[in-house]
């Protein structure tokens, strides 16, 4: 069973304890993406040593490859990949959606062809909470319907009736968060949020965000959408992991977030920084010519082990350039590192100048 309690608070942001069966979780708190059983690039030991508490990863993927009657042979996930820690485990759905041209959503869950072989399948929501059990997932995502943006308020709102149908027949639950869809439609969120409430689940995820819109818009609702969730339970916002984006949630009350983007940009030479002159994150691209020449770390402020141990940014941009594997694990080691690093210096800054919670 999951138990969350707030000990701090600072305005709307909160600090908090989420206990589950592999550890507890000190929130706010961000997910690195294992979609497959691994964050790429990284072993379990070195995701400990940068702070990872948890990971996320992908039912769809993980049902499709290796499959279930390996994974449970192997003991779960967590004896699989070798991880500890707690995990939480999406429920496919968007990626059924975003990933076959030819699926099929009705009331009764989402048919799809596989994108590896073609062969065909069938998720009901029962079946996600059936995968997500033998995988051992300490926190369960619920199938949903996740809109993209732009998109007709007809299909936002079918979206919003399907993801609580969806929710309606697992709701009795353990481990399961409820997810908020509306896409920009504020009268949409909230009938959304109201009726996932009535479930009283062990937590509540903002979806439908993040998925095309403005960052105006991004940031606009997640505020909204926040103040219709309880204080007492976690709150996650699924997919989000810009540091700007971190920064911004958290102040609203965000607890937990997930996102590819840290693995994602080091694999293609991006990198996050802090620009102490305007003292905001920024990032820059290794592969360009200004720093083949530039032997200081990615950011001397960083303490993870590739700006410590002083890996130049001129080495990394040679090792980048000739395909070298290991100017990928720093750089991932970085990036990951960094945004792990921003979650816990605001935490810190929520303890140090707390209020009493929900004072």
């Amino acid at each position: 069973m999951l138990n969350f309690e707030i000990i701090a608070q600072k305005g709307k942001a909160r600090a908090g304890l989420l206990h589950t069966n592999h550890g507890v979780i000190e929130t706010p708190v961000f997910m690195p993406v294992g979609t497959a059983g691994t964050v790429k690039a990284l072993t379990p030991d070195l995701l400990k040593l940068l702070g990872t508490q948890i990971i996320l990863s992908n039912t769809y993927h993980l049902y499709l490859r290796p499959g279930m009657e390996i994974i449970k042979k192997a003991g779960g996930l967590h004896s699989f990949i070798n991880w500890n820690g707690p995990i939480l485990t999406d429920s496919g759905g968007y990626q059924v959606f975003s990933l076959n041209k030819l699926s099929k959503i009705s009331d009764d869950g989402v048919s799809f062809q596989s994108h590896l072989d073609g062969s065909s399948h069938f998720f009901t929501p029962e079946k996600i909470y059936e995968i997500q059990e033998i995988l051992g997932s300490d926190i369960i995502m619920p199938l949903d319907e996740c809109v993209p943006w732009p998109v007709s308020y007809k299909a936002a709102d079918k979206a919003v009736e399907r993801t609580t149908k969806w929710l309606s027949r697992v709701a009795q639950k353990e481990r399961l968060f409820g997810i908020m869809q509306g896409s920009l439609f504020k009268d949409l969120r909230e009938r959304s949020a109201k009726e996932i409430l009535d479930f009283d689940l062990a937590g509540y995820a903002i979806g439908g965000l993040s998925v095309g819109e403005e960052k105006s818009k991004l940031w606009e609702y997640t505020s909204f959408s926040v103040d219709l969730l309880p204080d007492n339970k976690p709150r996650y916002l699924m997919g989000v992991g810009m540091p700007e984006d971190l920064d911004y949630a958290i102040g609203q009350g965000v607890d937990m977030f997930d996102c590819v983007i840290p693995t994602r940009l080091a694999r293609h030479g991006t990198l996050f920084y802090k620009n102490k002159e305007k003292n905001v994150s920024s990032r820059l691209n290794i592969k360009n010519s200004e720093f083949s020449d530039d032997f200081q770390p990615i950011d001397s402020s960083c303490d993870c082990y590739t700006c410590s141990n002083n890996f130049s940014r001129a080495y990394l941009r040679h090792l980048f350039i000739n395909r070298e594997i290991l100017g990928i694990v720093l750089m991932t080691i970085h990036n990951v590192r960094y945004l792990i690093r921003l979650v816990e210096d605001l935490r810190k800054e929520i303890l140090n100048g707390t209020t009493a919670p929900n004072g």
